[in-house]
């Protein structure tokens, strides 16, 4: 599976010249065991994998044992692995670190010893968890992992030429033409109903059977709520509740997450702490209200409303779905050719902020109610800021269209209340390219590419 995060351990490699490590952060399932692998096989001489999820008590005791005596430990550590080190040519990768904190804490020593490369990576599950009692390093720099993203998906569909294609229209600002729209639809529609896990990925260029893709799926979301159950101590019941939700809640039509379906009078305050930790852990992405589309979105930011998304919309559609109904390869090429009668949107929506995620943005969005005058009455799906700041028109409103009849008030209203602050307004749709009103109106596989 090629992955673009491996570009971004190249440049760490090249830049830091070992001093300093690298963190893998990700939900649990998206490959990142996987792919430093990949990459400590092809970039270097030699390295040794220590997954700390099932290594040797031996081999955590050279850590406590050698805390000093680097020598020792590199010798053990190679006589153990059967693996010759060599100087500024081998890495060691911690996988699954938070498991073993102290190998976590004795990076800051590794890393100024200098020999070696060093690259970790861990869950947020349990990273922000494992900490007790050590010294977190400062010679650590985190990046983030996310699941397969549409273009990654194309790679391992075997297709390289389609998002380059895109990317160009996109630039120009030109449809892809019938043909193309159609070929790059039905690779979206693949996308969101296997989703970007790898696992899922791979099972489905094999076999291209939904079914047993769908229990891949149903795993990982097996997987999710054991973790939970084992890390979210003290309000387990209450991200469980949270997470079993997130379907129901982006079933309707406003898909602002309502607590009054977890508990009657439930005040955020209650479960704030909950969906911070599901955000944290990224088994979903949060999008906040912003109470105006201003440079400073994280400065108008009213954490109190929000909408939660599933991290991966394959995970989404198979927790939608869940073990009591007949899933069969019927329900998912209905899904396929739109024929199932069931709110589309949450799907779409879902996927453009999983989209908008992977593509570096915080996600927020605008919602105003007012009794007294409709024209105050709008919501907008997203708000985006645009890569360079200017002294004016920062923000890029989104609305989301899931259907072909839709209208376009709520974004009419909004651009006229704010005009001085927006950008380009975007439309993203299932139809192709086109202008129109000073809005853009984009095909959902463009969505990567804001």
């Amino acid at each position: 599976m090629k992955r673009k995060i491996y570009d971004d351990l190249l440049k760490w490699k090249e830049q830091e010249k070992g001093s300093v490590a690298i963190m893998i952060d990700g939900a649990r399932r998206v490959g990142k065991s996987y792919i430093v692998e990949a990459f400590a096989k092809k970039e270097y001489k030699s390295y040794i994998l220590i997954d700390f999820a099932h290594v040797e008590e031996e081999v955590k005791d050279y850590f406590l044992h050698y805390k000093t005596d680097y020598d020792a430990l590199f010798l053990h550590l190679s006589l153990h692995f059967g693996v010759q080190l060599h100087k500024r040519n081998s890495v060691i990768i911690f996988d699954e670190v938070e498991l073993f904190p102290q190998a976590r804490e004795a990076i800051k020593y590794l890393v100024k010893d200098g020999r070696y490369d060093y690259i970790e990576t861990g869950s947020l599950i349990s990273i922000n968890t494992n900490v007790e009692g050590i010294h977190l390093p400062s010679e650590e720099r985190r990046i983030k992992m996310y699941p397969m993203d549409f273009e990654e998906f194309l790679w391992a569909m075997g297709d390289e030429m389609m998002m380059p294609f895109i990317r160009e229209c996109f630039i120009r600002k030109e449809p892809l033409g019938q043909a193309l729209h159609r070929k790059a639809m039905d690779y979206m529609r693949q996308y969101i109903i296997v989703g970007g896990m790898p696992q899922a990925v791979a099972k489905y260029i094999e076999t291209k059977d939904f079914n047993r893709v769908d229990r891949i799926k149903r795993d990982i979301i097996d997987l999710y709520r054991a973790d939970i159950k084992k890390y979210a101590r003290g309000y387990e019941s209450k991200v469980v509740k949270i997470f079993d939700t997130i379907p129901g809640q982006l079933q309707k039509h406003e898909k602002k997450f309502r607590l009054s379906s977890l508990k009657q009078r439930a005040r955020f305050r209650e479960y704030e702490s909950s969906f911070l930790w599901l955000e944290e852990s990224m088994v979903v992405n949060v999008c906040y209200a912003a109470t105006e589309p201003s440079v400073g979105l994280r400065l108008k930011e009213d954490d109190s409303t929000l909408k939660c998304y599933m991290c991966d919309t394959g995970l989404l559609i198979s927790l939608a779905f869940d073990e009591r109904t007949i899933v069969s390869d019927e329900l998912f090429r209905k899904l396929m050719l739109g024929k199932l009668e069931i709110n589309k949107g949450m799907w779409v929506e879902n996927i453009v902020a999983q989209m908008l995620k992977a593509s570096g943005h915080e996600l927020y969005f605008f919602s105003k109610y007012s009794k007294e005058n409709s024209e105050e009455t709008m919501e907008v799906d997203f708000l985006i800021r645009k890569p360079v700041v200017t002294s004016r028109h920062n923000i890029s409103p989104i609305e989301v269209k899931s259907t072909t009849n839709y209208t376009t008030s709520s974004l009419t209203k909004f651009r006229k209340k704010y005009s001085n602050q927006l950008d380009v307004s975007y439309i993203i749709h299932s139809g192709d390219l086109r202008k129109e009103n000073d809005i853009i109106y984009l095909p959902l596989y463009m969505t990567p590419l804001l």
